[in-house]
């Protein structure tokens, strides 16, 4: 009997500079981050692609940062930035889409982990960034696309969606109270404070930066006069150290005041690993016990109370803390003794709901329950959604007009 195959996630994080990736299956206690050395910790592979000017083969990466010193090939850098320009890359005579160059490299990326003797078929692969915006999520449904990749199988997070993913896939004790997150690159440092609301259920999870600091020449006292600041008043089980920056012997009064009563964690890693975990949470659908509100996120529930089957019950069009950039409901309804339809729009940290309804004027009147409607909600920012209703008839008996109506509701 052929044994059930483990799901298998991606989590690639990226930027201009370079990219890391981590694996993940339910039978490893913990998300693995692929090294380019056997054995040791270089994470990092720089975001290139170079091509030797007469050759189809593509390199990348570090082969790719070493053959850009050749004048025999063409090196292409800032893949990210290039394809949210919608840049053309002439190389030769040839033309290429700089969000296929992206596909390109990200596809070398997950065939990485593969090389090593990791993996299979993708469950889900989740990208991190540092900040998502409309311009950039075109461009990595694109490139979704490039790699055959499903909307089940494809997710981008922001860095702090991937940092409350990490933290809350650790033991309990690292989150009982709150937890913060420092990224330190070049002499710019920011903090990431996460907290969680345990008077709902599920539980709300916000993450506020709160602060960007620039680091003086004597790093430790500089990073010592932050710690006390964002610490002042707080109850903090857990903090994460991120970045380059941290490293070296400099930090000593700095080290010692972070460390009492909490704990301690350095890395390079914890957003790609974050996306492991994000993609498994996705997977448990509604098993996983948060709901995250950051500033990409949906910040009300849409409803309808529907009867199904003789029950009335709520049927969630769009869900709070999903991200709007990629959430989308639709659903079918036949109308009962109304031509209107309410909409029930509820905060996740409330109990109290408010009714919104519609009114679907002009329509032709028609028996009872002889008139369906295809309700379409796409959101359009983080508190505001565009409905859409359509007149469908009732198959041969009443013919749909096809009459559109259009309403954007917020909270």
């Amino acid at each position: 009997m052929e044994s059930k195959r483990e799901p298998y996630y991606l989590g690639i994080d990226l930027n201009d500079d370079y990219a890391m990736i981590s694996y993940y299956q339910q039978n490893m206690s913990e998300p693995d981050t692929v090294s380019t050395i056997a054995g040791g910790q270089m994470y990092h592979v720089p975001t290139l692609l170079a091509r030797r000017k007469n050759m189809g083969m593509w390199y990348y990466g570090e082969e790719a940062k070493k053959m850009a010193k050749t004048s025999e090939v063409i090196c292409v850098d800032a893949l990210l930035k290039r394809a949210v320009n919608g840049e053309k890359i002439g190389i030769g005579d040839e033309n290429y889409e700089a969000s296929d160059l992206l596909a390109l490299f990200l596809r070398k990326m997950i065939d990485l982990p593969l090389k090593l003797g990791n993996g299979g078929h993708i469950d889900r692969l989740v990208l991190t960034v540092d900040r998502l915006t409309r311009e950039n999520m075109d461009v990595f449904w694109k490139v979704a696309s490039r790699l055959e990749l499903t909307a089940e199988q494809f997710m981008v997070v922001d860095h702090r969606e991937s940092f409350y993913y990490f933290a809350l896939s650790q033991k309990e004790n690292l989150w009982l109270h709150d937890v913060f997150l420092f990224g330190y690159q070049d002499s710019s440092m920011y903090a990431y404070d996460l907290r969680r609301d345990m008077r709902t259920t599920p539980q709300v999870v916000s993450i506020r930066e709160t602060g960007r600091y620039s680091i003086g020449e004597d790093k430790d006292q500089s990073f010592l006069d932050i710690l006390k600041k964002e610490f002042e008043n707080r109850m903090i089980s857990t903090v994460y150290l991120v970045g380059e920056g941290f490293g070296g012997e400099w930090m000593k009064e700095s080290l010692n005041y972070i460390c009492r009563g909490r704990r301690v964690f350095l890395g390079q890693n914890l957003f790609s690993k974050g996306a492991c975990y994000a993609a498994e949470a996705r997977a448990k659908g509604d098993g996983w016990p948060y709901i995250y509100m950051g500033e990409n996120e949906m910040k009300f529930n849409l409803s309808l109370k529907v009867r199904d089957r003789g029950n009335m019950a709520f049927y969630n069009l769009i869900s709070a803390g999903r991200n709007w950039f990629e959430t989308k409901g639709e659903c079918e309804v036949i109308l009962s003794g109304t031509q209107a339809i309410d909409f029930w729009k509820q905060l996740p940290n409330s109990r109290e709901a408010k009714i919104e309804t519609l009114e679907l004027t002009d329509l032709p009147s028609r028996p009872d329950r002889t008139t369906r409607v295809r309700i379409t909600a796409k959101p359009v920012a983080d508190d505001k959604i565009e409905i859409e209703l359509k007149d469908l008839g009732f198959g041969e008996f009443f013919r749909g007009t096809d009459k559109v109506w259009k309403y954007t509701m917020s909270m």
